[in-house]
């Protein structure tokens, strides 16, 4: 999965770890100059104990030298490295968010909001953090594991001896706790994850919070959820804070051994002082390499459980696909819906069927309404046409073809949906109702607001139709951000109209202006229209009286006032309960 994205970036890819290589080989040259320095310019072995000031000047110069050049090498490696994974980032973010997209309403429900949110946020910043690991911790690592080792025994092989002591114990030091460490990030995410979801919920839903009274109860759940976080993360970090002191107490023993061994071989003459030193140096570089490598496994566990759940999301092939069949129909079939025997369940529901064996079809251009109860399946039929979900049984046919044989985006772009829960974004009103067809006019877009009764109200604001709507609405009523949310959909020019529960929040006068300035400006426009008042539906051309999944009855207003009770009790409640009908 990573060479897929990395390959784009080979060449940086290939890059840094060249440069790392040169800035290596500079740290490795260093401790020999040291050497060199200490052992003829200091001490003056090889000149009867005199020093030389010159040879010190010379050999400075060039470990200046050496260390800008290994600067250079550094920083070219460090931007190589950040370009490609920077980029590697930004392209997997971009697909997993595309994928996203794609997926049905079910699937999307089961990774839950939050959980996306940290697929797509902190696991792939931790895949990135782990790329740019590899491309250069573990260059750097293994050059100063092998180069450290070989530099070491060219001085004296007693020092190998050391080394070859010190490494297991730090190895299994290594290996010890990472494998203790590696299956928490999995169970660290998902608490993240948790935290996520908790935050969103609260956020999205800041105002029932308050009606409710329930900020001390939101308050005590987001801290469950963030203390499990917090507990995750403490048992990883406790754990690596062991480690790193056994490591640097075996280091340093290393150290003390290398000391004792040089002064043995100095007494024997076998080895000099700057010999001593720069074995010193060396073995410091080869122990802080392995200790480079326990960092490098933990970035890598990180990284290789957030890849996991990055490749849940790429890897999950979307439920709701196109059809394949070719779609183009004849003008007199525009706008026709039609259900055949339809039922439906939600994925993984248990007991009835939501709707069951539901036949009857929208003519083009027919105000269509569905009545019934809470909880009958009036939106579940809606959510049909546009394929939000797939029947289980049945059919569903737009413009006479079988919804399952459209490309999607041709089909969607047939039905134009104004919810009960307006989504708004932070954008201006007009942008908001542009959404809806961005080649929209200026004149597009207050027809459309006329249309929904929503041009009155924007005039009214600071800045009128440019004025900005806060996140989720929240600086408008129920009222306006319905009346926005038909503007958009109305300025989508659709063939079908769904207007689902979408005027709940609107009084009775305004409703009826809505729909005749709908019925005068689109007449051959299918408008289908899911109300819980009688008084949005009565002026229908039919009504579709839904209960408990299924068609009780189906008629115009006189109709269904003859011969369905059902319909006649719902009339009667409402009639009694604030005289809201009108004839």
């Amino acid at each position: 999965m990573m060479l897929k994205y990395l390959k784009k970036y080979w060449f940086f890819a290939l890059l840094a770890p060249l440069f790392m290589i040169g800035e290596v080989l500079m740290d490795l040259f260093q401790p020999g100059m040291m050497s060199t320095i200490v052992d003829e310019g200091v001490l003056g072995l090889s000149n009867g104990g005199v020093g030389d000031l010159n040879l010190v000047v010379v050999e400075g110069v060039k470990m200046i030298g050496v260390v800008f050049l290994g600067g250079v090498f550094g920083v070219l490696c460090g931007v190589c490295t950040n370009i490609a994974s920077q980029n590697f980032g930004n392209d997997m973010r971009k697909d997993c968010f595309q994928k996203i997209m794609t997926l049905s309403l079910e699937q999307t429900d089961q990774f839950s909001t939050g959980s996306l949110i940290t697929r797509v946020t902190n696991d792939i910043t931790q895949v990135q953090n782990m790329v740019a690991q590899c491309i250069r911790g573990f260059i750097r690592m293994m050059m100063f594991f092998v180069g450290g080792i070989f530099f070491m025994i060219q001085l004296d092989l007693s020092f190998g001896v050391v080394v070859l002591c010190a490494l297991p114990l730090v190895m299994v030091t290594v290996i010890f706790f990472i494998s203790k460490v590696t299956p928490l990030y999995g169970k660290l995410q998902k608490k993240l994850d948790r935290v996520n979801s908790v935050m969103q919920e609260n956020v999205t839903g800041v105002r029932v919070v308050k009606a409710y009274v329930k900020e001390d109860y939101e308050e005590k759940r987001f801290f469950d959820a963030n203390d499990e976080l917090v507990g995750t993360q403490l048992r990883v970090l406790v754990l690596l804070s062991y480690m790193m002191p056994i490591m640097n107490i075996i280091m340093n023993v290393a150290v003390v051994a290398v000391i004792y061994v040089g002064a043995i071989q100095v007494k024997a003459g076998d080895v000099t002082p700057g010999n001593v030193m720069a074995a010193i140096t060396y073995l410091s570089q080869i122990l802080n390499s392995v200790m480079m490598l326990a960092m490098l496994f933990q970035t890598v566990s990180r990284g290789t459980a957030s890849m996991k759940r990055i490749n849940e999301v790429l890897t999950c092939t979307p439920v709701i696909v196109n059809g394949e069949e070719e779609t183009t129909q004849p003008e007199t079939e525009r706008g026709s819906v039609e259900f055949r025997s339809v039922s439906f369940s939600y994925p993984q529901a248990k007991g009835d069927a939501v709707l069951k064996d539901i036949s009857v079809k929208i003519r083009a251009g027919e105000t269509f309404a569905i009545l019934g109860a809470t909880g009958c399946g009036k939106s579940s039929l809606v959510n049909l046409i546009p394929r939000f979900y797939d029947v289980t049984g049945g059919q569903v046919l737009v413009d006479g073809k079988d919804v399952r044989d459209y490309d999607l985006e041709e089909l969607r772009g047939k039905v134009s949906i104004a919810l009960q829960q307006s989504e708004l974004f932070s954008k201006t009103i007009k942008e908001n109702i542009a959404w809806g067809n961005p080649d929209a006019t200026d004149e597009e877009i207050r027809k459309a607001a006329r249309i929904a009764q929503a041009e009155e109200f924007i005039l009214k604001q600071p800045d009128g139709y440019d004025t900005i709507v806060a996140e989720k609405g929240m600086s408008l009523s129920g009222g306006q951000k319905q009346r926005i949310a038909i503007s958009r959909a109305v300025i989508k020019h659709a063939e079908i109209l769904i207007f689902d529960d979408s005027t709940s929040a609107l009084d009775l006068k305004t409703e009826a202006n809505l729909y005749q300035a709908l019925k005068e400006s689109y007449p051959n426009v299918t408008k289908i229209i899911i109300a819980q008042r009688i008084a949005s539906v009565k002026n229908a051309d039919r009504i579709a009286v839904l209960d408990n999944g299924r068609i009780a009855d189906c008629g115009t207003h006189e109709e269904l006032l003859k011969r369905s009770e059902i319909y006649r009790d719902i009339y009667t409640s409402q009639l009694k309960q604030g005289g809201e009908i009108h004839e």
